[in-house]
């Protein structure tokens, strides 16, 4: 078994190249833990299992369980209204409860995507500080709470801050005392300081066009939603929490509870989980992903399977990594998989050579929520999104008030225009964000912009 393993990650075996750490849990036992690839290219340090990784959004399942920890004590209700703890946050006319925020059913804009519109890049330092600001000037909601699941970041943030408004203390320092250290997590730490020193850690990296790999720098000092440093080591003493119920033994059926809309319809997501069927089981898994590291954590209790697999390279796709290492190990266990299928790619909008956009829709409109300018124009055949601190965006053009991007903070713009006729403005929808309003200035096209 170990070597049918080994060979799932053949791929990264090798010191010139960034790769993978992976450790692997049957009945309560580690029965494979190994490190492949370079944890720094520039040195070449291999990877081992005790390498600390960024995990991405595989650190949300740790910020519910505070969460938990606090209702169990009496601290809070997961059906407090946010605004009582953050009273920051806009009023939306809605109550936003802290079970919204874990269920990512609050209707809140994704902090990632609202960032990106405003012209961050992946490389700038983000703060909690940041973070904060943006989310207290959010004017609108996606949708009204409880209405839809639609993945955001920001209802995390907002937790953090949350169990540091109740605590009195830092977010790192309750789930450092409460979790952490409990379980014997010697090499795991909340990263909200990007200038801290952390020795045996891993860097990012993505792969060139042409060939070899690039850094892919992450800059956060942020938390809540992501930021957790640890090891495939230390998830694999977490995993065994599920099992043993070492810390919060009266929660741990409690984070598996997945949410509910207000319609009734159960959706798959948890506290900081999604629970689905697989192969005729039930699994219980995260993926995270930023800059080029990339995580994923599956357990399947019913066969009491766990794998944990973290990289630091953009395609190293960990989760089918980890169900690959499932049918190793589980076997004749599991059903067959399903035939992969579905429909093919839609058609491409910016291929559309014509360009029906009205003239009086050019010009430059801001966004009050962001603070952010952008300008709309046409050169020579082309329209574009032109920002100062982006690239230039090629859009196409639908139908008259109309536009399309390929970016992912930029995908769709909707004119809008009073009832004679004048553009006012226009709404941005992207994802986990839907109809940003951005208003038109009178100020020159081409005037500095913030």
């Amino acid at each position: 078994m170990q070597v049918a393993i080994d060979s799932v990650f053949s791929q990264f075996d090798s010191p010139e190249i960034p790769g993978c750490s992976v450790s692997v849990l049957l009945n309560g036992e580690l029965i494979h833990s190994a490190g492949y690839g370079s944890a720094q290219l520039e040195y070449q340090i291999p990877i081992t299992p005790s390498t600390i990784f960024h995990v991405a959004s595989v650190s949300k399942q740790f910020t519910c369980f505070a969460m938990l920890l606090l209702a169990e004590r009496g601290m809070l209700t997961l059906d407090d209204d946010t605004r009582t703890h953050i009273p920051e946050l806009n009023d939306f006319g809605h109550i936003i409860t802290i079970r919204h925020l874990c269920h990512h059913t609050s209707g809140l804009r994704d902090q990632w995507t609202l960032l990106n519109i405003a012209g961050w890049r992946p490389d700038d330092v983000v703060t909690k500080e940041h973070i904060l600001k943006l989310l207290y000037r959010q004017e609108e909601l996606n949708f009204l709470p409880g209405e839809e699941h639609l993945y955001c970041n920001s209802g995390y943030s907002l937790l953090a801050k949350i169990v540091e408004r109740v605590t009195g203390g830092p977010f790192r320092s309750f789930l450092q005392s409460e979790i952490f250290d409990p379980l014997g997590m010697t090499a795991t730490h909340v990263h909200d300081d990007h200038q801290k020193i952390v020795p045996n850690r891993a860097y990012s990296y993505t792969p060139k066009e042409e060939s070899g790999f690039e850094n892919s720098i992450l800059s956060f000092a942020n938390h809540g939603a992501t930021s957790l440093f640890t090891t495939v080591e230390d998830l694999a003493r977490w995993m065994n929490n599920y099992e043993s119920k070492r810390v919060g033994s009266a929660l741990i059926r409690q984070l598996l509870e997945t949410g509910c809309l207000n319609s009734g319809e159960k959706i798959d997501y948890a506290f900081g989980l999604t629970v689905s069927p697989y192969r005729g089981r039930k699994q219980i898994q995260h993926s995270g992903s930023d800059a080029g590291f990339r995580s994923h954590i599956l357990m399947i209790p019913e066969c009491r399977f766990g794998v944990v697999v973290l990289s630091n390279v953009s395609n190293s796709n960990p989760g089918g990594l980890a169900r690959q290492i499932a049918a190793i190990v589980l076997g004749d266990v599991l059903e067959p998989p399903e035939p992969n299928g579905g429909p093919g790619p839609a058609k491409d909008e910016l291929d559309d050579p014509d360009c029906l956009l009205s003239p009086d829709c050019l010009g430059t409109y801001e966004s009050r929520e962001l603070q952010t300018r952008y300008e709309i124009v046409k050169e020579e055949d082309q329209i574009l999104a032109r920002h100062n601190r982006h690239q230039d965006l090629v859009l196409g053009c639908p139908c008259a008030d109309k536009l399309v991007g390929s970016a992912h903070y930029f995908a769709e713009v909707q004119f809008q225009r009073s009832k004679d006729g004048t553009v006012t403005g226009f709404h941005l929808s992207s994802g986990r964000v839907r109809n940003l309003r951005f208003d038109r200035i009178t100020v020159a096209t081409h005037s500095p912009l913030p």
